[in-house]
């Protein structure tokens, strides 16, 4: 297999993986190690560089979004952009008191137990499917960021910096938190999404700062050609993949994709259990 069909397949494994409920950095790792054959700390670093990819692609799609939170942080923003900026701010701070803390605990942490917040997410999800299905209309969530309190935005904080523990993953529990709280589908995903801008700045400078990762020696085993090339694919299926899963949380499909995404968290728990893997 060439240098650039690896590269455009890790594109298409980040571009995937980031907006579904399984580790992205797990599957960028498993895909590394057997296709580039990188040590696991050299894969690991790669997957920093991927998630460039991923803080473009919510960027540009929610572009607007992102330029009515600057507008708001300058004091010109209308109502939307200062919603917008409150909830960031408040769910970055307290994901990165949480993110932090956690990550610095259980860096070195393995173990078959790691996939048990996966599976869990997973039940969640399958059982919100279920509910959305046969509730017969009175299970609606109905939402809007506008209805949040104080205390559900610092809850989604806390809730995303769990996302720190190794093999859960951020889109997940956000998404399934919010329906839990009763936001309507399409904002719980695109929410979730945002918030992914920050929180990926963050998290990329949190590794680097604490873990004993070698990012000069990933660039040393792949070059510098191929991660662009990764990197830039990542964007494109990224994009793409957000508009789909926007598009069936605004559907009536809605219960089907939470049934589905609820299936794949557990199968990637279970998994995770079953040979050990996270990251």
């Amino acid at each position: 297999m060439s240098s650039w069909l690896l590269g455009i397949v890790l594109g298409i494994v980040q571009g995937v993986s980031e907006w579904l409920p399984v580790s992205s950095k797990t599957q960028v790792i498993i895909a590394s190690t057997y296709l580039f054959g990188l040590t696991f700390n050299e894969a690991y670093a790669l997957g920093l560089f991927l998630e460039a990819g991923t803080f473009i692609a919510a960027s540009y799609y929610f572009r607007h979004e992102v330029w009515k939170v600057l507008l708001a942080l300058v004091g010109k923003g209308d109502e939307e952009g200062r919603l917008l900026l409150k909830f960031l701010l408040v769910v970055t701070v307290f994901t990165g008191v949480i993110g932090v803390a956690l990550y610095a605990t259980v860096q070195s942490v393995t173990g078959p137990a790691l996939g048990l917040p996966m599976v869990v997410l997973g039940c969640i999800l399958i059982g919100d499917g279920l509910l959305i299905t046969y509730a017969k209309g009175r299970y609606i969530p109905t939402k809007a960021l506008r209805d949040l309190s104080m205390k559900e935005l610092v809850l989604l904080g806390v809730i995303q910096g769990i996302s720190a523990l190794p093999g859960v993953s951020r889109s997940g529990v956000t998404v399934s938190a919010m329906l839990l709280l009763g936001i309507n589908p399409r904002d719980a995903f695109r929410l979730s999404f945002l918030a992914l801008i920050p929180a990926s700045i963050g998290a990329a400078g949190v590794t680097v700062l604490f873990s004993d990762v070698s990012v000069a020696g990933a660039v040393a085993s792949v070059t510098p050609q191929v991660i662009v090339l990764a990197v830039i694919v990542s964007v494109v299926i990224g994009i793409a993949f957000i508009g789909f899963l926007l598009r069936v949380a605004g559907s009536r499909r809605i219960a089907l994709l939470t049934f589905a995404l609820g299936v794949l968290a557990l199968a990637s728990g279970v998994v995770s259990i079953a040979t050990g893997i996270s990251g």
